[in-house]
Formats: structure tokens, C-alpha cells, sequence
């Protein structure tokens, strides 16, 4: 009876031990270690809003006018944000200077317009306006030329004035000859190792709108060829049928 009565007392024991371990089980587990804040952001002063950079702009979006160096007798249009007495339009001199108030002359031949900007800018920023912001337009790339040669009725070399495009230098030399291979117009561009890249375009499609015209830059040469087929059928009118009608 007492080996009974220890062994029921045993297992009542263990009952409990075991109800307890699963009670715990399913307990989440207490961290005893005691919870801080997370540390707070360090303050950071406001900065200052960003100031524009210099920006050049050219009238029509001239290809390459980033890169274009400004010359004698170009027209800039000068433009200070924010203060319409400062805008004005000046043509570079034949020194390669331009007047403008408060600062007076200033070099501009040799430079970019984004270069130029930011020379005026520094200037203007020394002793008279904080954070001036500064717009050069290049309006006539006078300093710039394009050549026109073959079958065009005055052939010569003309100013770049502003964006200039394919029919209208063509236009400039008086227009194509009756002769001209209208389907075979080429443009020869400087390369800055000295060659010439050669593009070539049909000048009929751009002026029937079927294709863009393209821009012309300074230093291009614009070679309109003859056409064979059309120069023998000239010389036919002009010498042949004359001659054939006089026999008759």
C-alpha cells in the first residue's frame, strides 16, 4: 500500500511538471532588458535653393551651337533674370568685345555662349546683383560662313545667320540651274582633324516636304552636282533643235 500510494504521489508530480512545460511553451518569452528610444535624427539647417547655372540658348536650336566659339560682328541677345534694364541685344566688334552696363567691355569672340554667360555673370555678381542668372541667344552667326558651289545660279559664300537650313542656302546662291541633279545634293562638313565628312541629300523631296531639311553649320560647303542626262538634254535645246529646225 505505501509503494502505491508514493508511486500515485510520483505520478501526480509529473502530470503537474509537464502541464507546466507546456504551458510555458506556448508563452511568449520576456526580454528582461530594460527598452530604450531609438536616438533621434540630428537636425539638419535648410539648405539653400540651388542657383541655375549660366544657360546658353540659340534662336532655332542651331546644331552644335554649344560648342559654337562666338565671333566678330555676331549678334547676342544678353538677358539678366529678373531685371529688364540689363537686356539688351549687341553685335561683337571687331576685336571680339562687347559694351554692356556696369561692367563695360567684355571679351566674347573665342568663347562659348555658356562660358560667356557665366563671364558675365561673375562679373555682375562681384559687385552689383547676388546670384545673377545670365542667357546668352546667339541671333546671327555672322562670323560663320557656308560655301555654295556647282549647278547654282550664283555660287559664292554667305553668312550664317541664325539657323540656316539646306533649301535655304541653296536659296541664297540664287537657287538651283536647270541642270542641277536635284537628288543628289551634298554637304561637306569640317571634321576636327581636319577632313571633311560628306552628307548627302535629295533636295526634291525636302522641297516637296517629304523629308526634313536639314541645318547647315558654318565652314559647310553646299555642292549642288550636274546632272548628265539633264545637261544633254540642254545642250539639245540650245544647240540641236535650233540647227535641225533651220535645215528643215
Amino acid at each position: 500500500m505505501g509503494a502505491a500510494l508514493l508511486a500515485a504521489s510520483f505520478g501526480i508530480a509529473s502530470c503537474a511538471g509537464t502541464n507546466q512545460t507546456a504551458a510555458g511553451a506556448g508563452a511568449a518569452p520576456v526580454s528582461t532588458v530594460p527598452q530604450t528610444s531609438p536616438p533621434a535624427a540630428p537636425s539638419v539647417p535648410p539648405q539653400p535653393a540651388a542657383v541655375a547655372n549660366p544657360v546658353l540658348a540659340t534662336k532655332g536650336n542651331a546644331p552644335g551651337a554649344l560648342d559654337y566659339l562666338i565671333g566678330p560682328q555676331d549678334l547676342l541677345k544678353v538677358e539678366v533674370f529678373g531685371i529688364e534694364d540689363l537686356n539688351r541685344s549687341v553685335r561683337v566688334n571687331s576685336t571680339g568685345q562687347i559694351s554692356l552696363p556696369l561692367i563695360g567691355l567684355v571679351q566674347a569672340a573665342g568663347l562659348t555662349g555658356e562660358q560667356l554667360a557665366a563671364d558675365i555673370a561673375a562679373r555682375l555678381g562681384k559687385d552689383y546683383l547676388q546670384n545673377p542668372q545670365v542667357t546668352i541667344f546667339i541671333e546671327e552667326f555672322t562670323s560663320q560662313r557656308v560655301t555654295v558651289v556647282g549647278a547654282v545660279r550664283n555660287p559664292g559664300v554667305f553668312p550664317v545667320k541664325g539657323r540656316t537650313t539646306l533649301l535655304q542656302a541653296v536659296a541664297s546662291a540664287g537657287g538651283s540651274t536647270n541642270v542641277a541633279d536635284l537628288g543628289s545634293v551634298k554637304i561637306l562638313r569640317p571634321e576636327p582633324d581636319g577632313t571633311r565628312k560628306m552628307l548627302e541629300f535629295d533636295l526634291g523631296a525636302i522641297r516637296d516636304g517629304q523629308v526634313p531639311d536639314p541645318e547647315i553649320r558654318g565652314e559647310d560647303v553646299v555642292q549642288v552636282d550636274t546632272s548628265a542626262v539633264k545637261e544633254t538634254v540642254q545642250q539639245m535645246k540650245e544647240f540641236v533643235l535650233p540647227f535641225w529646225i533651220f535645215a528643215r
